[in-house]
């Protein structure tokens, strides 16, 4: 196996036994940058010898016998609008051109104390919204890779890291997941911090991880957990322990609930098509359900807070900078300047009932199972394509993961949505790999 290709846990157990070094894969990975990056541009910055010192600093605190996390030294790539100390954050915008931050967010503190090297910053969408960057789709350049974790997403999926992180407001973790065929997963509302994350919707911001399996998105998503006094949202409570619960057997055969959502006929044919197919081939296992008539407003609900919460957050780009913003933007920016303090409140307080529209659907099944986005990567580089598959559950908080298991009418790849309730990521996670362990079959 090419050594960049090597997934995150194998690589970590690797430099740890002293089969491989962390600078000989940083190495590798760069190696596999330099041939790659100019058709992906998965990357706005990259420092390689920045990089291969983080590599020798872990590979000596390893000769020296120093206690190592489960990331030691391996490559993490990290999305542009999350603070670092040693790299420019310019968060997809030229009006933060140049910005540097003086320190880490919490985040990157985590995955520094796990050991990890943060080899660069992906490429995000301006502002983590929807006008695109340079990134394109590993699997036809001509086809949108997704956003706003667009970078994360295709340096991931084009072996050149292993792991990436990424946020997502709507379905910004999920949706490049699917287009680029990696797993992205997004855990619940509140288990990461955000602190000094670049803020669009304190309701709605989570993080989320690419990995090329299962267990590296376990890996990776619970080293990122924990509790941080500056997210109001975290609360102190024990580490779910995802890498090891993955890996187990199910009790039972779970029970995944077929949900087509209020906008199942926003999916394309050939997505409606394989997942009739994926959920006959499921057999006993799988069984169609309805939600209730209450999240038939939910898209809407989701609508009022990000556009209200974006023209709050970006106002002073929106003041001083409306010239350099793309039409999109701006136009979300306008809306959310007109949004009633009425009906944003109304929609952030509505959010507890609709959670509670999930209680008798996940008495009787562990996970829900729905397309991840309407169908492959559109062609075009013009937009990012359509979140309307992520919606609710990021509305919810709810953990959700993609998995890389079908495929669209062109042959590009399509995501297995499986989303759980909150709090309850581990068995999502152990019900993910037993889906894939089946299909493989």
């Amino acid at each position: 196996m090419e050594l960049a290709l090597m997934g995150a846990a194998r690589a970590a157990a690797e430099i740890r036994d002293g089969r491989i070094t962390s600078e000989e894969l940083v190495a590798a990975c760069l190696k596999r940058i330099d041939s790659l990056e100019e058709q992906v541009q998965a990357w706005t910055y990259l420092d390689a010898e920045l990089a291969l010192a983080q590599a020798r600093s872990a590979d000596q605190a390893l000769q020296a016998g120093a206690a190592l996390g489960p990331l030691h030294g391996v490559p993490v790539g990290v999305k542009d609008i999350l603070d670092t100390a040693d790299m420019p954050t310019e968060d997809g915008t030229v009006l933060h051109g140049g910005r540097q931050p003086q320190m880490d967010c919490t985040v990157v503190a985590k995955l520094r104390e796990a050991g990890a090297v943060i080899l660069g910053k992906t490429v995000t969408t301006e502002l983590a919204v929807y006008s695109p960057g340079k990134t394109r789709n590993p699997h036809d350049p001509a086809r949108t890779p997704g956003g706003s974790s667009s970078g994360s997403a295709a340096a991931v999926a084009s072996g050149m890291v292993p792991v990436a992180v990424g946020t997502q407001t709507n379905g910004s973790v999920i949706r490049p997941a699917s287009f680029c065929g990696v797993y992205g997963y997004k855990p619940t509302f509140g288990l990461v911090s955000r602190h000094h994350v670049l803020q669009q919707s304190r309701p709605l911001d989570q993080i989320g991880v690419f990995a090329r399996s299962v267990e590296d998105a376990a890996l990776i998503g619970e080293a990122i957990m924990g509790f941080d006094a500056h997210d109001p949202d975290t609360r102190p409570r024990a580490k779910a322990p995802l890498f090891r619960v993955q890996a187990e057997e199910p009790p039972v055969p779970p029970r995944l609930a077929f949900v087509r959502t209020p906008v199942w006929d926003r999916a394309d044919n050939a997505t409606q098509d394989a997942f009739a197919e994926l959920v006959e081939a499921l057999g006993d296992n799988a069984h169609e359900t309805e939600l209730p008539a209450m999240f038939n407003g939910a898209h809407e609900q989701h609508r009022i807070i990000m556009e209200a919460d974006l023209a709050r957050s970006f106002e002073r780009e929106h003041l001083e900078g409306r010239e350099k913003l793309s039409p999109v933007l701006l136009e979300m920016l306008d809306r959310g300047r007109e949004i009633k303090a009425l009906d944003y409140n109304n929609a952030v307080t509505g959010v507890a009932s609709l959670y509670g529209g999930f209680d008798k659907l996940f008495a009787w099944h562990d996970v829900i199972i729905t397309p991840a986005t309407i169908g492959e990567a559109p062609l075009g580089l013009e937009a990012t394509g359509s979140p309307i598959f992520c919606t609710i559950w990021t509305l919810c908080g709810m953990p959700a993961i993609t998995l890389p298991l079908l495929q669209g009418e062109h042959g590009m790849p399509l995501g297995v949505q499986l989303v759980g309730p909150r709090g309850d990521d581990a068995r999502l996670l152990r019900t993910a790999r037993w889906l894939v362990n089946e299909i493989s079959r």
